[in-house]
């Protein structure tokens, strides 16, 4: 489940694409349908299924059963914090198809705004009309989950749509790890630097393409947190193939299939996915490198 800039991440340099869907879902707090305490049980429940989430039936579970906790208690940002990341996987892991990915991360980038929503002087800032980018300003270290995992599924919805919609969303999603960075610099496992190592690859050369800037924070990244092997495979299919590094390529992927994806058992789910995509790319190495 890597993620990064992934507005650019190959996408053709041409304008003349459909704008595509807008962006569905508002910063909103729903109101409480039931009593909180009937959130408990069904938290049981749902963190049992999230756990085995590797299968896609367990996980679909999972979310059902945090929707109805979040309805019980809508204030609860751990519980939408983990809808949001829930079905940003869903996407990322589950869903073949690219229309069904578009749909699923759709629906993660939905709950985000409803995540980022909780906190009172952020969503007053975007009532009055101030943009994300600027209202991010007053998240809190409570927010950081909301805001890492509704930047990745919106940067994943805009690169699957096109350049136009891409490009639109760019500025949001850069805040957003902004400030996960100014908060958390080591939030899930080294994602800011995970984040800005995957950039500086993938941006134009016009546009401030930095190779040098990007192995860099790939490398802090993977010195920050060695056995998450979403960044290895980030570094693999960004910064060695810009750089046309096929040793580096080599390493990176032999690395991700070499390793024991439960040696973190709270994200074996996670580096289990990561291996199928490392096993993808090296398949394509000979079309990677020429």
């Amino acid at each position: 489940m890597a993620t990064s800039t992934w507005w650019l991440m190959a996408l053709p340099l041409t304008l003349g694409l459909a704008c595509g869907p807008k962006q569905s879902g508002t910063y909103a707090v729903g109101a409480a349908s039931a009593p909180a305490n009937v959130a408990d049980p069904l938290l049981v429940e749902a963190d049992a299924l999230w756990e085995q989430r590797s299968d896609k039936a367990q996980l679909q579970a999972a979310l059902a059963k945090y929707e109805q906790a979040y309805t019980a208690n809508p204030r609860n940002r751990e519980v939408a914090g983990k809808l949001v990341r829930g079905w940003y996987f869903l996407g990322d892991a589950h869903m073949p198809e690219k229309e069904q990915k578009i749909a699923t991360w759709d629906t993660a980038t939905t709950w985000g705004k409803r995540c980022l929503a909780i906190n009172d002087a952020f969503k007053a800032k975007i009532d009055a009309g101030e943009k994300e980018a600027d209202a991010v300003k007053v998240a809190t270290l409570e927010d950081v989950p909301c805001l890492y995992w509704t930047a990745t599924a919106l940067g994943k919805w805009a690169k699957a749509i096109g350049i136009a919609k891409a490009l639109k969303h760019k500025d949001t999603a850069v805040a957003y790890i902004t400030r996960v960075g100014e908060l958390q610099p080591t939030y899930f496992y080294g994602a800011p630097d995970r984040y800005w190592g995957a950039y500086y690859s993938v941006l134009p050369s016009f546009a401030g393409q930095d190779l040098a800037k990007s192995k860099t924070h790939f490398d802090l990244s993977i010195a920050a947190a060695p056995d998450y092997l979403g960044t290895r495979v980030l570094m693999a299919e960004n910064w060695a193939v810009k750089s046309q590094d096929r040793a580096t390529f080599d390493a990176q992927i032999k690395a991700v299939l070499d390793a024991d994806p439960n040696v973190i058992p709270e994200i074996a789910p996670e580096n289990r996915a990561e291996q199928d995509k490392a096993r993808r790319l090296q398949a394509e190495a000979s079309e990677l490198f020429r």
